[in-house]
């Protein structure tokens, strides 16, 4: 039976669930201090449909990257990415935000507009919310028409942490 992995890893905006698949990295979320961490495994296996087991070692490639983001010295990720289940409108939407590049940022109507449904911009804010591999898909860098920065989840702040973080590393 297939099986994925999961590892925890530190972070300076606090721990970090990876999850893995043969296929790629297929989560990526912040835990937060009363997260149930085997409610959100339980949440990913169901969704995965397979076994999810612990393996820190699954982590290492990834862990090493976001520490290297972290220290201002990576601009991009070379993971591989599982994003199964994903609709063809999200697939695009996903794609057109992991180019948007470092430092930079793009409204949510300029995603949908990318992604040839320019109505939809609440859908990608939905997008946005729902991406289960923030950080590596920069959903960070996706901010309202009037330059605001929005909500990340239930982390404003984490948003404006990593927006600054690339700012000043880009200076």
């Amino acid at each position: 039976m297939t099986r994925a992995a999961f590892a925890i890893h530190p972070t300076p905006v606090g721990d970090a669930l990876l999850i893995f698949t043969p296929d790629g990295l297929a989560g990526l979320d912040l835990i937060d201090d009363g997260d149930d961490v085997t409610a959100l495994l339980l949440g990913a296996q169901s969704k995965l449909g397979m076994p999810v087991d612990h393996d820190e070692a699954a982590a290492s490639g990834a862990g090493a990257q976001l520490d290297e983001y972290f220290a201002g010295q990576r601009r991009a990720f070379e993971v591989p990415l599982d994003i199964r289940g994903f609709t063809e409108f999200g697939v695009r939407v996903l794609s057109e935000i992991s180019e948007i590049p470092y430092g930079q940022t793009a409204s949510y109507g300029e995603i949908a507009a990318r992604a040839d449904k320019p109505q939809a911009h609440r859908a990608v804010g939905s997008m946005c919310a729902a991406t289960p591999i923030s950080i590596m898909i920069p959903v960070h860098r996706v901010v309202r028409a009037d330059g605001s920065i929005g909500q990340y989840g239930r982390h404003p702040e984490v948003k404006r942490y990593l927006l600054d973080l690339e700012q000043a590393a880009g200076e």
